[in-house]
Parts: structure tokens; C-alpha cells; sequence
């Protein structure tokens, strides 16, 4: 059997040995050495000029060779112990692990014959994490900080929610004092929304984006304090199922005039032609309304003297207009018309 233990090469008492208590100390002062190890550093090549007793150190090498002075002769990345008024030196064993002092407690671990920066398992894993803060069974993950940082690795960086089906619920929940005051995201449907809370109580939905269509409602209104513009406010409009389909203003101009359509169905016409001598002159509207719903029609006759307009039938799609004059004969003067209906 060896005198020496095996990891920490601590020496045995012998059967009958005299002085006991020196071999006891020596073994000690082992222990004392490397449980719970904390250096002071491991950038000195030569012991600094005052230690502190007890003062742990692991040895550094210099360019031209190992360290210096009172250490010269030992190898780079040896623990140095200071003891009394010299050095017990040990020689560092695979596994052990040690704390830097000026270098912020910084974990180094000895392995592959150095000390090393004690990396975290790649396949790390625990059931509860606290950063700063206490986590418990619902929060798993719990960070107290002013700020929490999630970066790319050379591309882009997708924070991703999961849920287990379609009615449960994957959001961002803000809250002030631990009450919620705004939540968005997928909660209890596939629809995506936002809602808002002056209590924690009471949950008011401002928007929603349906999964199935893509469109945004607005269940609260819109309270517009800006310009607004876009091919959606001005441009076709169009209705499907009731409901517009298009942009919400439409103007255009033809032949027969110039015309705006509005989303809700409303459309107004408007056109000077000049009438003539020979009969009606019929006023072909620039957009048709409605089938079945002609528009109403105003004519107002130009040009001063006692003229006036009048007007025919008015189908969907134009009007016969004539100009008189007071004696009751047909007059060519120009006529201010506006036709006012629907086109849906």
C-alpha cells in the first residue's frame, strides 16, 4: 500500500510512527490548499512581494521559459500555496476546477495537462432556471434585469412561441405591478390579436388579423390623427358579399363626364354637354349605377336669357336631356347635369 492517497497525495499515518501530528498537518494543509479553491491569479510569473498567508496562485509561464524567482524550477500552471514564509507547490490533477479571483471569480478547469476555461456542457439542461430572479413551476425561466439581449449568430434571429392546439394560447403578455395590461398574439384562436386592459380585468380587443384571409378588423374603430394614403383609399372599389372588397374611392372620368364612387355604394356623375335644337341629346353616364336603380338626375341650363333644362326618363345608364327657351323652342345651350345614386 502507498504512503501517499491517491488523488491529493496526502500522507498516511504509519503504524507506531512517531510525531504523528506532522503527517496530520501535512495532509491538512493539502486539504486546506485545494478544497474550495479560489487563486488569487494565474497571470504571475514570479510570487508578488508581500502574499498574504494562504494566498493560492496558479503558476504562469513566460515567453523565455517557466516562472521566476521563488518559483523558478516549477511548471507553468503548478498551484502554488503560500505557507508561512514559503511556497508549497502541487501539481494540478485532470478535473480540478478553480476560481480567479481578479479575473471576476472566472471558473478555469484543468484538463488535457492546462487550465482552461471551464465551458458549459453542450448538451446543458435544467428544469428551472432564475437569472437574478426566482424561478418557479409556471416560470421556468425567470430573468430580472434592465434589458434581456437575443442576437443573430451571422443571420437572422426568430424568437418562436408554441402552442399545443388551435384554442390554447401563444402570446407576449405586458403587464404593470403583475397586472396584464396588453397581450398580443394567437389566444384561444388561429386569429392573430391584440387587446388591451385598464385593470387586469377587463380585456378590450383593438385589432385582429384573420388567420384564414389575412384582413385586419378593427373591432373599436379607427381614430385617424394622420394622413392616409395608399392604393386602398383611392383606386377600384368593389363589393363581395355585402361587404367592400376594394379601395374606398374611386374616381375616374369618360367620355359622358367624370364620376367618384365611394366603397359604400354611392356614386355621383357629373358632365356639361350642350342640347340641342333637333330633339333630346342623350347624356351617356361616364359610370353605370345600379341595374334597376336609376340615378336622380339634375339639370341646371347655362349660358343666361330664359333658358331651363329638362329632362327624360333616367335609366342606369344615361338620361335624355333638352334646353328650351321661354317661348317653348328647343334652345343649344350647355347644361350642367349631376347624377346622384348607386353603382352597388
Amino acid at each position: 500500500m502507498s504512503d501517499l492517497s491517491a488523488n491529493l497525495s496526502m500522507p498516511y499515518l504509519a503504524p507506531a510512527q512517531a510525531q504523528k501530528h506532522l503527517t496530520h498537518n501535512e495532509a491538512l494543509l493539502i486539504l486546506d490548499a485545494v478544497v474550495q479553491l479560489g487563486v488569487e491569479s494565474r497571470s504571475l510569473s514570479a510570487p508578488p512581494a508581500d502574499p498574504p498567508q494562504g494566498a493560492r496562485y496558479i503558476l504562469a509561464g513566460t515567453p523565455g521559459g517557466g516562472p521566476s524567482g521563488d518559483w523558478a524550477g516549477q511548471a507553468a500552471g503548478t498551484l502554488a500555496l503560500r505557507d508561512g514564509t514559503g511556497w508549497l507547490f502541487l501539481a494540478p490533477r485532470s478535473g480540478w476546477r478553480a476560481a480567479v479571483l481578479d479575473e471576476g471569480g472566472a471558473e478555469v478547469l484543468f484538463r488535457d495537462g492546462t487550465w482552461q476555461a471551464a465551458a458549459l456542457p453542450a448538451d446543458l439542461s435544467a428544469e428551472r432556471l432564475g437569472l437574478n430572479a426566482g424561478a418557479d413551476a409556471v416560470n421556468r425561466l425567470a430573468v430580472s434585469a434592465a434589458a434581456t439581449l437575443l442576437s443573430h449568430e451571422g443571420a437572422g434571429h426568430r424568437l418562436k412561441i408554441n402552442k399545443a392546439a388551435a384554442g390554447e394560447t401563444a402570446s407576449l403578455l405586458f403587464q404593470t405591478g403583475w397586472s396584464g395590461r396588453a397581450e398580443m398574439g394567437t389566444a384561444g384562436t388561429e386569429d392573430f390579436a391584440l387587446k388591451v386592459s385598464a385593470d387586469g380585468s377587463a380585456w378590450t380587443e383593438a385589432l385582429r388579423a384573420e388567420a384564414a384571409t389575412g384582413r385586419v378588423v378593427l373591432p373599436q374603430g379607427v381614430r385617424l390623427e394622420g394622413a392616409v394614403s395608399g392604393p386602398g383609399l383611392v383606386g377600384t372599389v368593389a363589393r363581395s358579399g355585402g361587404q367592400s372588397s376594394g379601395a374606398v374611392i374611386e374616381r375616374g372620368a369618360g367620355a359622358g363626364g367624370d364620376y367618384v364612387r365611394w366603397a359604400d355604394g354611392t356614386q355621383i356623375c357629373w358632365h356639361v354637354l350642350t342640347a340641342g335644337t333637333g330633339g333630346a341629346v342623350d347624356w351617356d353616364f361616364p359610370a353605370g349605377f345600379a341595374a334597376g336603380s336609376p340615378p336622380v338626375v339634375q339639370a341646371t341650363a347655362q349660358g343666361g336669357g330664359a333658358h331651363f333644362a329638362s329632362l327624360g326618363a333616367a335609366t342606369a345608364s344615361g338620361v335624355p336631356v333638352s334646353a328650351w327657351e321661354g317661348t317653348g323652342a328647343r334652345v343649344a345651350v350647355a347644361v350642367a347635369l349631376t347624377a346622384t345614386g348607386r353603382w352597388a
